[in-house]
């Protein structure tokens, strides 16, 4: 007979999901009511708002979809694009590849702008893309790109697309709660992010908002939108409903139990100080790492402080390190992805995860790990670097 399934207990340090607050697993286990009980409807319109807080927006279409982070990127390019636009697509590591699939799937065509991977996406390149194709009906890059930890300029690329009549589609999967985002600000048109990052909720949610000039893009289509359960009009309906909620699906109660709780976490910290948390959790990392004399793959001025990809020589084995932390220390860090593989851990400081307990405890058990294969490191002037950056702030 099989029992009851009961995890281990582990620090997640990787590419998420990461560690959940305590106050958020509480939020789970409250009564499940139904998803239009007027209680649940007053929750979700305290959603909304929470959402507009963390994206910094007055959109009306900021909703979370009842879906992992990769629906949230698919709700964006099934209700914007239509079969035979084109949209400019920049790629820098893995999740501009899933972009490039996206606007393909959509019976539209890419145009690929291609930086490579660690670097951020060039807004010369960018630029130029959109001259060759004024037809452009949108630019669509990573904000954080959590293949190689490297941040893009958000800001300067929406301009580019304001300037060029165009709309600009962000994946923020990564850097919501993380590191600074101003969705109206820097004119955002479309974003989608997850809630296993920064927001240190449960996976499971993406949460999603449309600027009005990108609401009017998809009250123009030509076409119905591919996808039935993504079709932002229809769930408009259950989420937008000012008096009398429609019916769309059965929304996961208790996993927007959670998100409330985790953005209602974010608001008592404020955004400022969690953007600053996480940038003061990463340069106690850094001076460790490099104390270690290891390197990062991200020049300084574009690494992401919630994820960070480390550099190793070829002498250690990326598995057997990455397995000896989670058996021994009951550590998870993130494997390198696509040509980065082999070549780099991922490090993650994200949410609840990113506090100087956690930065200890990393590098102690990496270091101590990677002594005893071989690498000569001293894991405890590593812990001496980041507290000196600790004591220093």
């Amino acid at each position: 007979m099989i029992a009851s399934f009961h995890p281990p207990v582990r620090t997640l340090m990787g590419p998420g999901p990461s560690d959940v607050n305590p106050r958020i697993l509480e939020a789970l286990s409250r009564p499940t009511i139904g998803h239009l009980d007027p209680a649940f409807i007053g929750m979700m319109d305290e959603l909304k708002r929470l959402l507009q807080y963390a994206f910094r927006t007055e959109n009306a279409l900021t909703i979370p979809v009842s879906a992992p982070g990769s629906a949230g990127m698919e709700t964006v390019f099934t209700n914007l694009i239509e079969p035979g636009e084109k949209v400019i697509v920049c790629q820098n590591g893995v999740f501009g590849g899933r972009m490039k699939e996206n606007v393909e799937r959509c019976g539209a065509t890419p145009i690929m702008v291609e930086d490579e991977w660690g670097a951020p996406v060039d807004p010369g390149k960018a630029e130029q893309a959109l001259n060759t194709h004024p037809d452009a009906i949108a630019i669509a890059f990573v904000h954080a790109e959590t293949s190689t930890g490297v941040r893009s300029d958000a800001e300067t690329l929406c301009g580019l697309a304001r300037r060029a009549d165009c709309l600009s589609i962000v994946d923020a999967v990564t850097s919501l709660g993380g590191i600074q985002l101003e969705v109206d600000t820097w004119g955002i048109d479309a974003i989608y992010s997850g809630t296993q990052k920064c927001l240190s909720c449960i996976p499971g949610l993406s949460p999603v908002s449309f600027s009005e000039k990108a609401v009017q893009k998809i009250r123009r289509r030509k076409s119905k939108v591919q996808s039935w359960f993504l079709d932002a009009s229809l769930v408009m309906g259950y989420w937008g409903g000012e008096t009398k909620r429609a019916y769309h699906h059965t929304a996961p109660v208790n996993s927007l139990y959670a998100l409330h709780e985790a953005l209602v976490i974010l608001q008592e910290e404020g955004l400022e100080n969690a953007w600053q948390r996480h940038a003061q959790n990463h340069a106690a990392l850094v001076a460790g790492i490099e104390a270690m004399g290891l390197g990062f793959l991200v020049d300084k001025p574009w690494r992401l402080p919630q994820l960070n990809a480390v550099e190793f020589p070829d002498s250690l084995n990326d598995a057997d390190v990455r397995s000896n932390l989670l058996n021994h220390y009951n550590l998870e860090i993130g494997a390198g992805l696509g040509v980065l593989a082999g070549k780099v851990w991922r490090i993650g400081l994200m949410g609840f995860s990113s506090n100087r307990v956690n930065v200890n405890q990393c590098l102690l058990a990496l270091g101590t790990v990677l002594s005893t294969m071989g690498y000569n490191c001293d894991p405890s002037a590593a812990t001496t670097a980041a507290n000196a950056v600790y004591s220093s702030q």
